[in-house]
């Protein structure tokens, strides 16, 4: 089939967004990989499909594909690049709309000067419920969080480092490093990803922070690899600064790709992420 779709990104963080309302799109999980290919297909770190809602109460279902072809729960970049393009393709006409994913109903709403402003739903700080085994191992407390031990294989030698266990609807896994841009995110990034304790794997976030407001933050996604921006890792990592005594909201967020600003008010509330969203271009594939 020929398939229409949307070049767009976040930040950075860039997507494929195709509208699934207007069409019935069933792809195996090799032919998202094929779009998300950037030398096969189109490229890009996430696929994201607009489709009818399935509960009641929602405008709309979001659907995610990493660019290895696997479904995931959530996207926080992607889903202020959702709700630009239902706009824009005349799926809705209203400004803020509330979303259906894998790991919950979101709220993203368009503000009046283009940003694109998301409700991602309060955090999960059990380590069971990230998931992450903590079973055996010895935490160390920092503020109110607590720091769990992991440790990586490194060619023969061990390391270990001391992350937060946040999910924001998908895992991560977030450390504190005195240099963001000396620190070895490909190296260990996949090790934290596939670290036997994170069972569904992970994202692995390393944070670098300026002052009580500012931080500079790179994302190893599962699934995908390091990307330039990762919206649910902002608030991940925002979520562990502040609960660790660390940073105080709103975080101001620079990624590789661009600026983040997150919003907390602390345990049972809901992490604001704020940021921009870009069309680049319309294209079509045969597929």
């Amino acid at each position: 089939m020929k398939l229409k779709f949307t070049k767009m990104h976040g930040a950075g963080n860039d997507f494929v967004v195709i509208d699934g309302v207007n069409q019935h799109i069933d792809f195996t999980p090799a032919q998202w990989k094929l779009l998300g290919d950037r030398r096969f297909g189109v490229g890009a770190d996430q696929i994201l499909l607009v489709e009818k809602p399935t509960e009641a109460g929602c405008d709309f279902r979001y659907r995610i594909f990493n660019a290895d072809g696997g479904e995931v729960e959530q996207c926080g970049n992607g889903s202020r690049a959702f709700v630009k393009f239902v706009s824009e393709k005349g799926l809705t006409d209203q400004r803020s709309i509330t979303v259906q994913t894998k790991a919950g109903v979101i709220a993203p709403r368009l503000e009046a000067d283009g940003s694109i402003t998301v409700d991602m739903g309060a955090p999960i700080l059990e380590p069971g419920r990230v998931p992450f085994d903590a079973e055996g191992l010895q935490g160390e407390p920092q503020g109110r969080d607590t720091l769990w031990p992991l440790v990586l294989e490194l060619g023969g030698a061990r390391e270990s480092v001391l992350i937060s266990a946040v999910s924001m609807g998908n895992p991560h896994a977030v450390q504190v490093v005195d240099d963001v841009d000396a620190a070895p995110v490909e190296l260990t990034g996949p090790l934290i990803e596939h670290h036997v304790r994170f069972p569904n794997r992970v994202n692995a976030g390393f944070m670098q922070i300026i002052d009580r407001q500012h931080v500079k933050l790179r994302v190893f996604e599962r699934g995908v690899g390091e990307t330039l921006a990762c919206g649910t890792g902002a608030c991940a990592a925002a979520v562990a600064g502040i609960r660790r005594g660390l940073l105080d909201s709103p975080v101001r967020i620079d990624a590789r790709g661009g600026q983040l600003s997150i919003s907390w008010d602390g345990e049972g509330q809901p992490v604001w992420l704020t940021g921009p969203a870009v069309t680049v271009f319309e294209g079509e594939i045969e597929i």
